[in-house]
């Protein structure tokens, strides 16, 4: 069971349906993809309401009526994997649960728990900090530009749609502390400094893990995201080999005894060459197909897992590649005119072992409806934005 039909849950449902691997997909709204492939047996929608209670009713009733006991339950959203969380519970009487208990969760969500973790397992971090107030933001001595951030990201709201809000100076900052309060608690809300780097920075470690224990890893750099400055998403990925990455992502993994599929994302700073920790994604990452085509296949293996079955100790091998086309080229434009990416180094890009977010030759409906549906989200935000 897939909770979410955008292009991460499709590739959950290619990885096990392609092994004859029944799945459904709990859709939500304009998140056809998963819905649309030859893999998904069946597609239900969503319940619209943000109210847990008829969100876990809705599970329930479904896992009894439908004879589901015992399915694996896959969600790819924060909200949903939160859900999941808060209930693992109650949850594990009908679904094998691949993502861990609240109490586990917590410290990867919530980013002020992630750095006090960072800070006390000496893993380097940018600077940041939580001010209770207006005053203390404005007394802040933070090293601009910044970021202003949620430190926990529930429910919709403009910030938690863009990821964060940079500020280049204290005015800017203020002015959107303000915006921000307008939309969370004073207390959700934090300061981080902005790393310098675009694409050739952005790193991250993805792994299944049992008890904290990578089974099955990969290494990547994501060269290219939308925006490149704050990216809400990949857009192109290349795995690699870099030890200085891994090795404090494990030992951040085996400090939570994380179960599960886990992405650990970091920022290369380059006027110190560290690798700073940003962000834990407990749940299945954009780029996660990217696995398959460097030899670890991610939701199969995590199926194996929580069905007791044994699992292959694997690392992805470097030099695959992953790209979301249609999100892509506007990236690859804006690089060009930058003049940090040439004709011929994009070029080069696409060459040799590509796995493609949404096309595939044997499914190749989700690919047919992802670029109009691209066009049509990207469409929305240019109106809203000439609307403010």
């Amino acid at each position: 069971m897939v909770t979410g039909g955008d292009y991460r849950g499709l590739g959950i449902v290619r990885s096990l349906g392609r092994r004859g691997i029944p799945v459904w997909v709990l859709r939500q709204d304009g998140q056809l993809l998963g819905a649309a492939s030859r893999y998904s047996q069946r597609s239900l929608p969503w319940p619209r309401s943000d109210d847990e209670r008829e969100q876990l009713d809705f599970l329930w009733n479904l896992a009894v009526r439908e004879g589901l006991k015992g399915w694996a339950l896959f969600p790819t959203t924060d909200e949903a994997v939160t859900l999941i969380a808060r209930h693992h519970h109650l949850l594990t009487e009908y679904y094998r649960l691949t993502t861990p208990p609240w109490e586990v969760l917590r410290w990867g969500c919530d980013k002020r728990l992630l750095s006090c973790l960072a800070q006390d397992l000496g893993i380097a971090q940018p600077w940041n900090s939580c001010p209770r107030n207006r005053e203390e933001v404005a007394e802040l001595e933070c090293p601009f530009p910044v970021i202003l951030k949620p430190a926990l990201r529930l429910g919709f709201s403009p910030l938690n749609r863009d990821k964060a809000w940079p500020a280049e100076d204290r005015p800017s900052l203020l002015a959107r502390y303000d915006e921000a309060c307008k939309l969370h608690a004073p207390e959700m809300l934090m300061v981080q400094e902005l790393l310098p780097g675009w694409g050739e920075s952005q790193f991250s470690y993805a792994a299944l893990c049992r008890d904290g224990r990578p089974l099955a890893s990969i290494v990547a750099r994501r060269a290219r995201q939308f925006p490149m400055n704050i990216g809400r998403f990949s857009t192109y990925v290349e795995a690699i080999e870099e030890p200085q990455v891994a090795e404090p992502a494990i030992r951040l993994l085996a400090a939570l005894r994380f179960d599960g599929l886990v992405e650990v994302e970091f920022k290369k700073d380059p006027r110190d060459g560290k690798f700073k920790v940003l962000d834990v994604n407990p749940r299945v990452w954009g780029w996660q197909t990217l696995g398959a085509r460097a030899g670890v296949d991610f939701p199969y293996l995590a199926w194996l897992l929580f069905k007791g079955e044994p699992v292959p100790e694997v690392h992805g091998r470097a030099g695959a590649r992953w790209i979301r086309m249609g999100a892509d080229l506007p990236m690859v434009i804006q690089e060009m005119l930058s003049g940090r990416l040439s004709l011929r180094g994009y070029v080069n890009s696409l060459r040799g072992s590509l796995e493609c977010a949404i096309f595939a030759w044997d499914d190749p409906m989700p690919g047919i409806l992802g670029l109009p549906l691209f066009a049509a989200m990207v469409g929305r935000r240019l109106l809203k934005g000439r609307a403010v």
